[in-house]
């Protein structure tokens, strides 16, 4: 798979958009790759999406072994390699288990998840897959998690699903020397085994 776009520089970003990109330089750990590489082609909407996915990567109301397990979901839905690749470790140091990432990981509903986790994942996977959640699994989740957490949540859950059409439209890959972690699949076959 050959990258879309051409690696940006930094020395040949216009002056005027230079202060986003040191914003971005301070907390991504692909510096200026993964979809900043595009986003930074529409610099407005770049600072825009910069600073919601700064809400809900460090300051939601979700803790963040939630966050990041939300983020690999779509990652697997969406056959996102470098959006696996990119969140995994950070879902690790947050305290995800290998066994749940490695379960997601072959699109199987992970078997040892904690109840707060099994929660997210019916709730992510349910919005993702079927573009609702059942009744009787949204009042568990706010009654578990809050009506703030279950709204920073679905937004999550929406701007990864964003963030995984713009990484796949642009075939950003995986940096050199980096593992492919995704087998990808047909989306009826995710679709099949991950609401089994």
């Amino acid at each position: 798979m050959t990258e879309r776009l051409t690696q940006l520089a930094y020395a040949d970003l216009p002056e005027t958009v230079r202060p986003l990109a040191d914003d971005i330089l301070k907390i991504s750990s692909a510096a200026l790759g993964g979809p900043y590489n595009a986003l930074l082609r529409s610099p407005e909407m770049a600072r825009r999406c910069f600073d919601h996915l700064d809400y809900l990567r460090f300051k939601t109301s979700v803790n963040k072994r939630l966050n990041e397990f939300a983020i690999l979901i779509q990652a697997r839905i969406s056959n996102a390699q470098f959006e696996w690749w990119a969140h995994e470790p950070i879902a690790r140091k947050a305290g995800l288990s290998d066994a749940v990432m490695r379960d997601l990981q072959n699109c199987q509903r992970p078997q040892h998840m904690q109840a707060d986790e099994r929660l997210v994942y019916d709730y992510c996977v349910q919005l993702s897959l079927n573009h609702r959640v059942p009744d009787a699994l949204w009042h568990e989740a706010v009654t578990q998690m809050g009506e703030q957490a279950m709204i920073d949540l679905t937004v999550l859950s929406g701007t990864y699903v964003m963030v995984s059409m713009l990484l796949n439209a642009t075939q950003v890959g995986i940096p050199q020397g980096g593992a492919e972690p995704l087998v990808v699949m047909d989306p009826t076959e995710i679709r099949q085994r991950l609401l089994a």
